[in-house]
């Protein structure tokens, strides 16, 4: 699927009809809400009965996993009928390259995490057009928070609104879920500039922590579209930038991507260039 590409200073995308940006919200919620519960019930257990793997013993799948996206496209055939879906585990429904919007759904990001108890994983969907994310929710199991965006309306984190402010790097963190190759020299930029790096395990919620304003900059350069859909919307309504690995504003880059806080962005991307 390709997303459109916008130049560095893009033109905002389209309004969205406030009826739609309001069910999408509600029955993303809704499904956030499930998701949560059964990855609190039963995170650090699955793998002693339903885990397996994928591409690599680390490339976990579990029956988490597939009945998450299972009840969320049951739940969004129901409420948005004909809107295709996109997930991690069942890939993407017939019809989706032409049409005018798609769900994006990861039921469980930084599954790894979850197999082993570790409290960094995600439930992530997101209403997508050709112009990047309409709706973002993000499900934080472990620490009890529903993160939710549309279009135009902000942020709220359990419902209360969120702005991050222009921040400068010295002293912050930055989330970086990066390759061998580009993680090592990226942290000594980093180190040099008295920044700390985190790898959290889920690209989720790695931006999350930036439109939360806990982090000041989030670079990822391995990931597919529902690993991040979700948490771009929240990152662009929280006032957060958003550039390719160019440094080219896109509302959802492939490929490699920065996501920062206002006055962070420059530096950060000095360090992702540096350390290659």
């Amino acid at each position: 699927m390709t997303v459109q590409q916008h130049p560095r200073a893009p033109t905002p995308p389209p309004a969205v009809e406030p009826g739609l940006l309001s069910r999408a919200l509600e029955v993303a919620g809704r499904l956030a809400n499930d998701a949560a519960e059964v990855i609190t019930a039963t995170a650090g257990r699955d793998h002693q009965t339903g885990a397996g793997h994928k591409a690599n013993p680390f490339d976990w799948v579990t029956d988490t996993d597939r009945t998450l996206e299972r009840h969320t496209r049951r739940v969004l055939a129901a409420e948005f009928p004909g809107t295709p879906v996109v997930g991690e585990e069942y890939g993407a429904d017939a019809g989706v390259e032409g049409a005018p919007y798609r769900w994006v759904v990861d039921p469980v990001d930084g599954t790894a995490n979850y197999v082993a108890g570790f409290p960094w994983c995600a439930y992530s969907l997101a209403l997508v057009d050709a112009f990047g994310p309409v709706v973002g929710v993000i499900a934080d199991p472990s620490r009890a928070q529903i993160y939710a965006a549309a279009r135009g309306r902000g942020v709220r984190a359990n419902g209360v609104p969120v702005r991050i402010t222009p921040r400068a790097v010295t002293g912050g963190l930055v989330c970086a879920e990066l390759s061998l190759e580009r993680g090592p020299g990226f942290a000594r930029e980093a180190a040099a500039a008295h920044a700390g790096v985190r790898v959290l395990g889920s690209s989720a919620l790695a931006i999350t922590q930036v439109a939360l304003g806990h982090a000041v900059a989030a670079v990822l350069d391995g990931y597919q579209e529902w690993d991040v859909a979700g948490a771009l919307c929240l990152a662009a309504e929280a006032g957060a930038i958003v550039v390719d690995s160019e440094g080219r504003s896109d509302p959802m880059p492939a490929g490699g991507m920065i996501v920062a806080a206002p006055g962070a962005m420059d530096e950060v991307l000095g360090w992702w260039h540096a350390g290659r």
